[in-house]
């Protein structure tokens, strides 16, 4: 297991966001997060690397535990900066930064402190290899990050959040934007990316979830109704909710804040 969440409450100001979340992440696995929209999945995404400290009124109860040294990183004594760079983030939408692709990669790892140009040019070739990039860029590297395609983009924005070496990744719907094409290839460098890394995924769409996961669970309202593997998960639900979730077109689900 690479963490655990127990207890886990979360409020936006009054906002009673999470409630009493208790899930477990295993280490080199994929585990999804499914649930209709607004059930809370891209709220406890969040939290794992606090990024709802940037915004005032926000805050936690309980524990998001990192494995093996037993630290809660929505602690209050645990600084957020610390917290993201053990666990990096993809957003929905590819957001490269309006700079070169290379200062796009170099900017993950300058984070670190990390100034020295052959260590950094090193670690932004890693990085794009790691996220399947490498050879489409190496010869623009100067280039503007604007120019590249929606599906190279969003393997730019993984390759920033590869640069800092990260524990766990983060996927907040990372193909919601995309063409099926560059779908697929997500989809395929997410499985290359599990031999070396911790991820979970926000995913709308089962298929998807069924595919690429080790792992599902569903949330609802709030609440985290039921996880396990993903195999059984789909074949044999357990709870009645979940049961209802996969059989009702998602579009005819009433969404709940």
């Amino acid at each position: 297991m690479r963490a655990e969440v127990r207890g886990l409450d979360f409020h936006y100001d009054k906002f009673h966001a999470l409630k009493d979340i208790n899930l477990s992440i295993g280490s080199n696995q994929v585990t999804a997060l499914i649930g209709p929209s607004g059930c809370g999945k891209s709220t406890l995404l969040r939290c794992f690397n606090r990024m709802h400290d940037l915004y005032p009124n926000n805050r936690y109860s309980g524990a998001i535990t990192l494995m093996p040294e037993n630290l809660n990183i929505v602690g209050p004594d645990v600084d957020p900066m610390r917290v993201r760079l053990r666990i990096g983030m993809v957003f929905q939408k590819p957001n490269p930064f309006p700079k070169s692709i290379f200062d796009n990669v170099a900017s993950g790892i300058m984070i670190r402190g990390v100034r020295n140009k052959s260590v950094v040019t090193e670690h932004v070739e890693r990085a794009l290899r790691g996220a399947a990039l490498w050879d489409e860029v190496k010869d623009r590297l100067g280039k503007s990050a604007f120019e590249l395609s929606g599906g190279q983009q969003q393997r730019l924005c993984i390759a920033r959040a590869l640069a800092p070496n990260p524990e766990i990744i983060l996927f907040d719907e990372p193909t919601s934007a995309l063409d099926p094409i560059a779908t697929a290839r997500i989809e395929e460098l997410i499985d290359e990316l599990r031999a070396q890394y911790t991820i979970v995924i926000v995913t709308h769409n089962m298929q998807q979830a069924a595919r690429i996961s080790d792992r599902t669970a569903f949330m609802h309202m709030g609440q985290l109704i039921e996880s396990g593997p993903t195999a059984e998960f789909f074949t044999n639900p357990k709870e009645q909710k979940t049961h209802e979730y996969m059989v009702i077109p998602p579009q005819n689900q009433r969404s709940e804040k």
